[in-house]
């Protein structure tokens, strides 16, 4: 049964331009409030990290309680959030509506927006939250890049490590030779006019890792969508800003969502359906965006017109149904991401690839602990691999003949886990459910 307050949570726009949301002092008398409920409750445990290193710094305090601690003591505690939003929808019974009205992600964001007005963000956190640069400059030189990247390369992983923080032992992702929206114009496949979803438009939000990094997903969803008679077309007009997101940059949050919106405006009057690549970002644009821009119509309308992927696809087979699938006999382990599940729209990967006949999909809803950038930073790593051992553990009980995950980082974070413990009973590819269903119909 899942855990969860009787009512469904409710979130409250995030006060970023008022002067109260930053003084120090109000941010402390609140961290101490919900820390004191977090510490009598102690359901979130066993979520991430965030949760032990708090109820650690209370039990070995002298006198057990919140109020006797340092403020300065919450940092690691503070750190350690990943915004996965999990505590928030799926584990605590304090949410809003309820009269404690805790939202334990958002506080941390506070802290990390204060933190950032302060100056205090490193220089590492700043310059990978630049993600449409990096990719850039990455496919711009994508073999020296991916060289200087690659674990396991000893003149530069080291060297990152110790000016970076980043840990040697990480997988980081590649960078293709030419970013997707530069090449889909020819792959784009011609819509099937005699599938039932005819005449329907999608612009995929092709996101800065589909973009720039992995191209599978976003490949293997035109393939699809055209197939189910999708027009499509794939677009980044920029990052969503969930890294600035993860720094407390609310000012430039605030400023990506302002320029999508716009653009994607122009393609929501035309009658196309926003439908974002990665989890995190379709989350983005449906909820974090309105709370952070709650009066900007542009950003409220295109919360109402945006759709994960695999919810997409499961929308058009409940409209007019998909296009026959071919039968595959396949057992499929799916990794239920975190930022999936905080949309709110239940296991919609696992409902997409019941419509393949003969397959067998079985799901896990845990955290892989990579967390956006927090798994791959040195002082993190360790904790990441710990996290996934128990992911990898429950999707292989099923002995599943594909591992999938509609998270990005999560799937390669996965297999090298895999990889670390059974070396070649890793799975070649850990990625998105929507290339089984591609495979399914023999793209």
């Amino acid at each position: 049964m899942q855990e969860g307050s009787l009512e469904a949570p409710t979130r409250h726009p995030i006060a970023w331009q008022d002067e109260d949301f930053y003084d120090e002092e109000k941010l402390d008398a609140e961290l101490r409030r919900v820390f004191d409920i977090c510490h009598g409750c102690r359901r979130c445990f066993n979520l991430c990290d965030s949760f032990p290193r708090l109820f650690d710094l209370i039990d070995e305090s002298e006198t057990e309680m919140v109020e006797d601690l340092a403020s300065e003591e919450f940092a690691p505690v503070i750190e350690a959030c990943t915004l996965c939003d999990m505590c928030f929808m799926v584990k605590c019974p304090y949410v809003p509506p309820h009269e404690f009205d805790l939202d334990f992600p958002h506080l941390m964001l506070r802290a990390r927006a204060i933190d950032h007005k302060k100056g205090n963000t490193g220089l590492a956190d700043k310059q990978l939250a630049k993600t449409d640069r990096n990719g850039k400059l990455g496919t711009m030189m994508s073999e020296v890049v991916n060289w200087a990247t690659k674990e396991g390369n000893g003149i530069t992983r080291p060297l990152m490590e110790k000016v970076g923080g980043i840990d040697r032992k990480a997988f980081l992702p590649e960078y293709e030779e030419t970013p997707l929206v530069n090449k889909a114009g020819a792959a784009i496949p011609a819509p099937n006019r005699e599938a039932p979803n005819f005449g329907r438009k999608a612009a995929i939000y092709a996101t800065c890792y589909g973009n720039f990094n992995d191209q599978t997903p976003g490949e293997a969803a035109l393939k699809v969508l055209a197939h189910n008679g999708v027009s499509c077309r794939i677009e980044h007009p920029h990052c969503c800003g969930m890294p600035l997101l993860e720094n407390g940059d609310l000012e430039g949050v605030a400023k990506s969502a302002e320029k999508v919106a716009e653009e994607f405006g122009e393609l929501i009057d035309r009658g196309y359906d926003i439908v974002a690549l990665t989890p995190s970002c379709a989350l983005m644009l449906k909820f974090e965006w309105p709370l952070i821009l709650p009066d900007n119509p542009a950003v409220q309308r295109l919360a109402e017109h945006s759709y994960d992927l695999s919810q997409y696809v499961v929308m058009l087979a409940k409209d007019k149904g998909l296009a026959p699938v071919p039968e595959m006999a396949s057992k499929v382990g799916i990794h239920f991401a975190c930022h999936s599940r905080a949309q709110n729209i239940g296991p919609q990967a696992m409902e997409m690839l019941k419509h393949i006949p003969g397959a067998e999909p079985s799901i896990v809803e845990r955290c892989s602990g990579h967390g956006g950038k927090w798994g791959i930073m040195k002082d993190n790593f360790d904790i990441a691999v710990k996290m996934a051992r128990p992911v990898i553990r429950n999707l292989k009980k099923a002995d599943p003949d594909y591992i999938v995950t509609e998270c990005p980082l999560a799937g390669p974070h996965l297999k090298q886990v895999m990889e670390m413990a059974d070396g070649d009973a890793a799975p070649d590819r850990v990625g998105h459910p929507i290339e089984i269903l591609a495979k399914a119909y023999g793209f």
